[in-house]
């Protein structure tokens, strides 16, 4: 069997990288198209995938003859809904709106029949794959609809993989989030013979806009025991500290749409400083995270023992090199629990409640006073017997390993099945 990935973010090739491993192990094929920066070529991931055989890697840009790439591309910037909060917002507006659904439609189309040709072409049994998409996704909805539909008419299944995972156990968390209803956000999902999801705390935002059955809750790819062991053969070397006997601390940031308390991140940082004994590391987001106040603030690169990790360094470096981890609630510090490291959910500088501090109410900080013991205690005490098993244990099995630890074969069996049973079409009927 074939499949097609669209991969386009750094989340989603995390995410899904696993899957991609487990499809090739049990014997099937699959081309890789990335969407978003040819940067991740050569992402580590992505150059693990590409020595894997059945395996082909191009960015979509290389595949396209120019100037219908750049039409493609103009066409997806003009439907991306960050650039309508810019100051240029009223000028994209105005020319998507004189640049219709209708004008756009040949390219949508003939970029989709392209792709598709070259990866099905003469094969009757396939599937494609994207991550989850939004309503605000920086890829247009219009063009996965438009390759979801073609898809559809070509005999082939349909499903979207997970991204990331649900840090939050609350809804409203970003700026100008005010209703407690269903987000529509979230509907486009529905586009999909199968969303997948990593557990319940995921699937509930997508229940209200598709059936049951169109849902199937796996677990989490990216942090199940099988790809954690393989993940530590294939990630670069790891972070050289230079903090001697110190505590080194991380604080992983989210992105700049959630609402998160920036005065007080920036006073426990200070505090944090004040101990002489730690070395602290920030973590913006993968995505947007330059654009943090914190990350802007030239005090920060005056405190001696205080850095900000550069755009290179990745989150697994720094999740190797910590004792201890401070969290605004990002699905990257799952890793962490499942290594027995200590995470601080530090609920209280965001809007949210996040879904370590449910099920381990241990990690939670309430108040600047909280972060100060606790440090105090890892520098005097160390950082064992931090967790209460018996919570730690039930956030792996609800949250990570949804069904059972043998997550990554149950994706292989899902996609199979997307497969069986439909009528096979040359790839050339459609075009």
């Amino acid at each position: 069997m074939k499949a097609l990935f669209f991969l386009r973010h750094y989340n989603d090739i995390d995410h899904i990288t696993p899957v991609i491993s487990k499809w090739i192990e049990a014997g099937h094929i699959c081309d890789i198209v990335l969407v978003g920066s040819p940067k991740f070529l050569s992402d580590y991931r992505i150059e693990f995938l590409s020595k894997l055989d059945g395996v082909r890697i191009a960015h979509i840009r290389n595949l396209l003859p120019p100037l219908e790439f750049l039409r493609w591309q103009m066409q997806m910037l003009l439907l991306v809904s960050s650039l309508r909060r810019l100051f240029i917002g009223p000028l994209i507006g105005a020319l998507a709106r004189m640049y219709g659904a209708k004008r756009r439609e040949p390219i949508w189309r003939s970029t989709t029949n392209r792709l598709l040709q070259r990866s099905f072409n003469g094969i009757d049994e396939g599937v494609i794959v994207f991550d989850w998409i939004t309503r605000d996704s920086p890829i247009s909805v219009e063009w996965v609809e438009t390759v979801v539909s073609t898809a559809r008419i070509m005999g082939f299944g349909t499903t979207s993989l997970p991204h990331g995972d649900s840090p939050h156990a609350s809804q409203l968390i970003r700026h100008h989030e005010w209703r407690l209803e269903p987000d529509s956000l979230f509907s486009a999902a529905r586009i999909f013979d199968k969303l997948v999801v990593p557990n319940e705390l995921c699937a509930k935002r997508f229940r209200p806009f598709l059936d049951d059955q169109a849902i199937a809750v796996l677990g989490s790819p990216r942090y199940c025991d099988e790809w954690l062991e393989k993940l530590t053969k294939i990630s670069p070397s790891l972070l050289t500290a230079r903090s001697g006997n110190r505590l080194k601390v991380v604080i992983f940031l989210r992105k700049s749409n959630f609402t998160t308390f920036w005065e007080e991140v920036s006073e426990v940082i200070g505090m944090i400083a004040a101990f002489p004994e730690v070395e602290l590391v920030i973590k913006p987001h993968t995505r947007g995270g330059r654009r943090q106040p914190l990350t802007k603030d030239s005090s920060l690169h005056r405190l001696p023992n205080v850095s900000v990790a550069s755009d290179d360094t990745h989150s697994i470096h720094l999740m190797n090199w910590a004792d201890v981890i401070i969290d605004l609630a990002t699905s990257v510090v799952f890793e962490a629990v499942k290594a027995k490291k200590p995470v601080l959910a530090a609920d209280y500088l965001h809007a949210g409640r996040s879904a370590l501090a449910c099920f381990m109410p241990e990690t939670e900080l309430k108040c600047r006073d909280d972060v100060y013991k606790r440090i105090d205690e890892f520098l005097t005490g160390g950082c064992d017997s931090f967790y209460v098993e018996e919570h730690r244990l039930r956030f792996i099995n609800e949250m990570l390993h949804a069904g059972g630890p043998d997550v990554l074969s149950r994706y292989v069996a899902l996609l199979e099945a997307q497969v069986k049973g439909r009528p096979g079409a040359n790839a050339q009927s459609c075009l």
